[in-house]
C-alpha cells in the first residue's frame, strides 16, 4: 500500500513537472485552464479531485493550446448548454445529477457574464469537461467497476478515449442527446428498464407511503381486511387494478377485482399467484416505491457492465 502511494505521488509529481517544463521551454505563461488541469483539483465541484481524469483533460486541451472549448465570449456554446441539461436529467438514466454538479451550472453560467477571459471562464470550461467525461464514462461502463464484485465481467474493452470522444463526437454534434444514446447498452431490456425507472420515479413522487397492516395468516377472498382502502389505492397506482373497477362488498372486505389485481402483482414479483394476502405478498406490497426506484437504478448499472458486441445478454446478473 505504501509503495503504491509513493508511486502515485511520484507519477503525479512527474506529470506536474513535465507540464511546467513544457511551458517554460515554450516561453509562454501557463493559461488558467492549464493551471487547473495540472492541479487535478477544482474547488466548488461536488467532487473537486479529478486527478484520475487529468491525462484525458491534458489530451483534450493540448491540441487547442488550452483554449476554452465550451465557451464563446461570455456564453456557453450550444453543446455546453445541451450537456448541462443532460446533467440535470441524469436521474432518468439511474445516475445522480449532483455527480455532474447539476445544481451548480446556473450560478456558473451567470459568473461568465462580463468574463470573456480569465479564471471564471477557465473554471466553467474545466468543470464542464470533467463532468462530461464522468457522465460519458458512467453511462458507458457504469459508476462502479464490476471487477470489485468478482462477477467475471470486464469493462476494459468498452472504455472510450474520452478526449477524442468529446472533441470529435460531442463538440461537433448538432444533437448531443442522440450522440449519447449511442453510448448506452444496445439491449431492448435496458431501454425497458429506463422506461420503468421513469414510471416509478413518478409513482414514488405521488405515493403517500402508507403501509398495509401485517397478517399472521393469509387473507382470502371474501374475508375482512382493514387494509383494503390502501390496497385499492396502491394497486391502482402501480397499474395492477383498473382505474374504475366495479368493486364488490364493503371497504373492509377483500374480494372482487382486488383479487385479480393481487394476482397480477404476485405474478410480476415472482410470488405464488394465488390471490391471497399472505405475509410474503404483504411484505412485497409494503416495499417503498423509492426502494423499487433504487432496484431499477442498480439494474441499469449492471446492464452497463455487459459487453456490447452481442445482441442479447449471455448471462443473467
Amino acid at each position: 500500500m505504501h509503495s503504491a502511494c509513493r508511486w502515485f505521488r511520484s507519477s503525479v509529481g512527474t506529470a506536474v513537472l513535465m507540464a511546467g517544463l513544457t511551458t517554460l521551454l515554450s516561453g509562454q505563461q501557463p493559461s488558467d485552464i492549464q493551471n487547473l488541469v495540472t492541479s487535478g483539483n477544482l474547488e466548488g465541484m461536488r467532487w473537486p479531485n479529478f486527478s484520475d481524469y487529468r491525462t484525458w483533460l491534458q489530451k483534450f486541451y493540448e491540441p487547442g493550446g488550452y483554449a476554452p472549448a465550451w465557451v464563446q465570449g461570455t456564453q456557453p456554446v450550444p453543446q455546453a448548454a445541451s450537456m448541462i441539461q443532460i446533467f440535470r436529467d441524469a436521474g432518468k438514466k439511474g445516475l445522480d445529477p449532483e455527480d455532474y454538479d447539476a445544481a451548480r451550472w446556473e450560478a456558473r453560467t451567470r459568473a461568465l457574464q462580463g468574463s470573456a477571459s480569465g479564471p471564471e471562464v477557465a473554471r466553467f470550461d474545466v468543470a464542464l469537461t470533467v463532468c462530461t467525461m464522468r457522465y460519458v464514462s458512467d453511462l458507458r461502463i457504469g459508476r462502479i467497476n464490476p471487477a470489485h464484485f468478482h462477477v467475471g465481467l470486464s469493462v476494459e474493452q468498452k472504455k472510450y478515449d474520452l478526449a477524442q470522444f468529446l472533441r470529435d463526437r460531442i463538440l461537433t454534434a448538432s444533437n448531443v442527446p442522440a450522440v449519447l444514446d449511442g453510448v448506452e447498452p444496445p439491449f431492448a431490456a435496458y431501454r425497458r428498464t429506463e422506461e420503468a425507472l421513469a414510471h416509478y420515479l413518478e409513482l414514488a413522487r405521488i405515493d403517500d407511503g402508507e403501509k398495509l397492516p401485517d397478517v399472521t395468516k393469509p387473507i382470502g377472498p371474501g374475508q375482512p381486511y382493514a387494509g383494503v382502502p390502501r390496497l385499492t389505492r396502491f394497486l391502482r397506482l402501480v397499474g395492477d387494478l383498473p382505474a374504475d373497477p366495479a368493486l364488490t362488498g364493503d371497504a373492509q372486505t377483500y374480494g372482487g377485482p382486488l383479487v385479480d389485481a393481487v394476482k397480477r402483482f404476485q405474478r410480476r414479483h415472482g410470488l405464488d399467484e394465488d390471490g391471497r394476502l399472505g405475509p410474503g405478498t404483504i411484505k412485497q406490497l409494503n416495499v417503498p416505491l423509492q426502494d423499487r426506484v433504487r432496484q431499477l437504478q442498480l439494474t441499469l448499472e449492471r446492464w452497463r457492465w455487459l459487453p456490447a458486441e452481442f445482441s442479447a445478454p449471455l448471462c443473467k446478473i
